[in-house]
């Protein structure tokens, strides 16, 4: 049995879990790939919320009842924007700026995504992997009733409230998986693959759009696994279902397994949902149903062992 797990991750949700996945499994047994379809830049600042939030999840300093950012975390260089007439529709605090700041000078001197990821989560005292999907530029366009808006506009700005049309991920046909990534994936090193319960839409997809990301998930002979993001019909976290409902994808769950179906061997799902069971298609993947609220770090860690079991049982 290979010993490497590699988790799929978005921001919130998936970074809960990553977080048990690393109090579980030694730096070595795990490789977390995150979305970036959510970077942008803001002030001349490369921002990376889901590399950020994972990062912060991890060194324990992620501000967990606001969802974002630091804990602790200072408003000054904020407060002075919104007093110069700056744009302050994105909050960024001071020790968030920093961060950026770092990011983006590194980046501008030629370091890649993947080794300013490496560099900075190492600053933060993180012995696990974290990568970016790939070192290219790909952005998530929503095409909604106000027309296409860049992600953060819709998320952040609009606050999810112009109705959705379509999803798009600018260069993710053009983007290349790092090297770190294809190493991540080897199959004879692998113990499986776990999609996080990050929205299946906005975090997992720019992932899978990636060159032929979901081509290589599908040839593992390791297993694959998701857990669901979507509880009793409903997101805890996000607007994964508010946008499956505006996309035409009204089952929730259901529908979340028809997305996966192709490269998944199973769908962990709530308990809530264990009656969703007989309604699944002959070509979805089985649903294995266990508790899977993230309410305390403790219950991550429980959930992260759980889903540990389950990916092995689907190996034996």
């Amino acid at each position: 049995m290979g010993d490497r797990v590699v988790a799929l991750c978005g921001g919130v949700g998936g970074a809960k879990l990553a977080y048990g996945l690393s109090r579980i499994l030694p730096p070595d047994e795990l490789c977390i790939v995150v979305n970036t379809g959510d970077d942008f830049e803001h002030f001349g600042l490369h921002i990376s919320p889901d590399l950020d939030t994972v990062t912060y999840t991890l060194a324990d300093i992620a501000d967990d009842a606001q969802g974002w950012g630091r804990a602790d975390e200072r408003w000054t260089a904020m407060q002075e924007i919104k007093h110069l007439g700056g744009d302050d529709w994105f909050n960024l605090g001071d020790r968030d700026i920093a961060l950026h700041l770092v990011r983006t000078q590194m980046l501008r001197t030629g370091v890649s995504l993947t080794e300013t990821t490496a560099r900075l989560a190492a600053k933060f005292g993180i012995q696990h992997t974290i990568l970016p999907m790939t070192d290219d530029r790909v952005r998530t366009l929503i095409d909604t009733d106000e027309g296409e808006l860049e992600f953060q506009t819709y998320f952040v700005k609009r606050r999810c409230e112009p109705k959705v049309h379509a999803i798009r991920f600018e260069g993710a046909a053009q983007a290349k998986i790092s090297a770190q990534v294809l190493r991540a994936l080897n199959d004879e090193n692998l113990r499986g693959v776990i999609l996080c319960p990050s929205n299946p839409y906005l975090s997992v997809a720019p992932i899978l759009a990636v060159a032929d990301f979901r081509k290589r998930l599908q040839a593992l002979s390791t297993p694959v696994i998701a857990v669901s993001p979507i509880i009793g019909g409903r997101a805890l976290k996000g607007p994964a279902a508010k946008m499956m409902a505006e996309l035409g994808a009204v089952q929730g769950t259901l529908d979340i397994a028809h997305m996966y179906a192709d490269f998944i061997d199973a769908l962990l799902v709530d308990r809530q949902d264990r009656l969703l069971n007989p309604a699944r298609s002959k070509s979805d993947p089985p649903f294995i149903c266990d508790d899977i609220v993230m309410g305390s770090r403790d219950a991550r860690i429980e959930l992260a062992r759980r889903t540990l079991a389950h990916l092995d049982n689907l190996r034996s």
